[in-house]
């Protein structure tokens, strides 16, 4: 799934993404390790896989991101 990037802290490595709809989903340093990423600056594409948490809602809520990486065409 594409996403854009909203707001990265590098001393955490944690952040928001902005899915399509404009929905935000947090990712934590373990989501952004599994990427490879050393940075990540807000606006940039990005490719994420996600898993269900069981908490349902449109809010993004029922979602974790588990890979963050740059998005490539």
């Amino acid at each position: 799934m594409q996403a854009t990037a909203y707001t990265y802290d590098p001393e955490s490595r944690s952040g928001q993404v902005l899915l399509d709809d404009g929905t935000p989903v947090p990712f934590d340093a373990a989501a952004f390790d599994a990427g490879g990423l050393r940075l990540l600056r807000p606006g940039q594409r990005v490719r994420i896989e996600t898993e269900e948490t069981g908490a349902g809602g449109d809010s993004g809520a029922g979602r974790r991101i588990t890979l963050v990486t740059l998005h490539t065409f």
